[in-house]
């Protein structure tokens, strides 16, 4: 696999690896960890949901600037280093269980996937664009994609052991160790990246770095305080006056205006040549959006329903293996318990007050009556952070199944061209959703729990469609971009992902608030479905683009 490709990939595929593995492994317990009454910080799903989606989507927006820092100053060997010890050192603070450290350490992860995240998949396309690899590009990005699936998939199981065996901050710390690993094996293949990590510094039409902090980055921060402070109308729907559902998600939504005209500007301004192809990828990133929007469920969500409605009960040898690997824990049924499973809390009120109260057997909630233990009997359950590892379990799996395919296509002179493989990537997603439907009415809307193979079924077709756009969005940015400016398209294809991360953080905040949780997933099967007929009315236009530039 890697002879017909650059000596570059293998160093980049396993800091990206390493990367991965620190950030999974963090998302996999952030909001497990966020709702834990005694151990976390008792949140509600929907505060949990709201900090989540809020996070993902900042640790995707900045790479809108560390792309634009490492193409004019930097450069992307030294931007990814800066990154990743970032993200390090954000890793560790988060098992300081401190609110306040928590969002210092939320900060640093975000400031540092702005460096790392868009110039290491930068750097790379940049192997690619002379005549011997050229065609390769697609799946150059491929297996790299799969490099970040290996360790989203082996992180899960080192978080659970750790989490079992130690608590939540040594299953962060361990995320840390992973990040900084990634950077040394980046260090140690620096010499097999020549001249492709240059910076570009700034060139002839550039708007200055002046100019893009007077006119982006400073109006991007008013913006974000107006929509903090700015309420809307008040109703008994919306009792707080929100805009957009939260004030971290009306700040955040404000504060991209700004940063939204300045990618719609780069059109406006481009040379004739350029005018075209730019236009083209802010297309793919307005529609993309709402791809990630369900995609990124898997981390809130998918995770509670993982949780919550799913079976995790394990008996005979695979409850000896999962014991023996620490990858399970028991939980004893007491009607009142506040084991460590079943301390969550739901609101009730006690005079009129909203309270927490914790002592709510949430596992044991939706299990049929004749199925519950009997009173102090322990049951071993897997850890629910493992159902994390289905959807990269799912990637490394199919990733060669794909790439054969295309390679066969390609052979045949019939393979689709980028813009036609996003298309029906995002249709195959939409129908995913259509499994987590039948799993919800499996379990009588929650009432009663559900096989772990609905989950396993649901992932096993949005992986699908994930491979035919997530990994192609990155190989058309890198073919489309003009020269200059390419890292910069690369923090808007992060951009879009960033949007699409908080519109998930605002879907899953809805979760609770739908009794009938088939019309939860039912909107988001329409949000796709509207996004694969759009892309696929734009496809012709796309595509001759794509021929115009003399590329598929």
């Amino acid at each position: 696999m890697w002879h017909k490709h650059p000596k570059a990939l293998p160093y980049l595929f396993l800091s990206e690896m390493w990367e991965r593995f620190g950030y999974y492994l963090m998302i996999g317990i952030f909001t497990l960890y966020l709702k834990d009454v005694e151990a976390g910080f008792a949140m509600t799903e929907k505060e949990a949901s709201d900090l989540y989606g809020t996070f993902i989507a900042l640790v995707f927006l900045t790479p809108f600037i560390g792309g634009l820092i490492a193409d004019r100053y930097l450069g992307y060997r030294n931007s990814i280093i800066v990154g990743g010890i970032l993200m390090g050192i954000g890793y560790f603070l988060m098992g300081v269980h401190s609110l306040p450290v928590l969002y210092a350490a939320m900060t640093l992860v975000i400031l540092g996937n702005g460096f790392f995240k868009p110039n290491i998949s930068t750097l790379l396309g940049n192997f690619y664009t002379n005549d011997e690899y050229r065609d390769k590009k697609d799946e150059g990005y491929n297996i790299f994609y799969m490099g970040i699936n290996v360790g989203g998939f082996i992180c899960n199981f080192f978080g659970a052991v750790l989490y079992n065996l130690f608590g939540w901050q040594y299953a962060f710390m361990a995320a840390g160790v992973g990040m900084f690993i990634g950077v040394a094996t980046f260090i140690f293949g620096i010499k097999h990246y020549g001249n492709h990590d240059q910076k570009k510094g700034v060139q002839e039409g550039d708007m200055p770095f002046s100019k893009i902090l007077l006119f982006i980055l400073l109006p991007s921060v008013v913006f974000g305080i107006i929509g903090w402070l700015v309420k809307g109308t008040t109703s008994d729907t919306n009792p707080d006056s929100y805009i957009f559902g939260s004030d971290s998600t009306d700040a955040f939504i404000f504060a991209c205006v700004p940063v939204v005209f300045f990618y719609a500007s780069l059109y406006f301004r481009a040379r004739t040549e350029d005018k075209r192809p730019i236009g083209a990828l802010l297309t793919i990133f307005a529609v993309v959006i709402l791809f990630w929007a369900v995609f990124k469920l898997n981390g809130s969500a998918l995770n509670t329903w993982g949780d919550r409605y799913t079976d995790r009960e394990i008996t005979g040898t695979t409850e000896a293996v999962f014991s023996s690997l620490k990858l399970s824990d028991k939980l004893a049924y007491k009607k009142d318990s506040v084991g460590k499973y079943d301390a969550q809390f739901r609101l009730q009120k006690v005079e009129g007050t909203v309270v927490k109260e914790v002592n709510y057997p949430v596992y044991f909630r939706n299990v049929k009556p004749d199925k519950l233990p009997a009173q102090n009997t322990e049951v071993s359950l897997w850890s629910p952070n493992l159902s994390q590892s289905i959807n990269p379990g799912w990637v490394i799996i199919l990733t060669p199944l794909v790439i054969a395919f295309f390679t066969f296509l390609r052979r045949k002179g019939k393979e689709p061209t980028t813009p036609t493989k996003i298309a029906f990537g995002l249709l195959i997603s939409a129908l995913s959703v259509l499994v987590m439907v039948a799993a919800v009415k499996a379990g009588s809307n929650g009432t009663e729990k559900v096989s772990v193979w609905w989950l396993v079924a649901n992932y096993g077709v949005i992986t699908i469609g994930e491979l035919f756009l997530s990994p192609m969005g990155l190989s058309v940015v890198s073919k489309l971009s003009p020269a200059k400016i390419t890292s910069l398209m690369m923090g808007g294809w992060f951009l879009a992902t960033s949007i699409g991360n908080k519109l998930s953080g605002v879907l899953a905040s809805m979760w609770d608030s739908y009794e009938d949780k088939t019309n939860f997933f039912w909107l988001n099967f329409c949000l796709l479905l509207s996004a694969t007929a759009l892309m696929f009315l734009l496809l012709k236009r796309l595509n001759k683009v794509m021929l115009e530039k003399g590329i598929r």
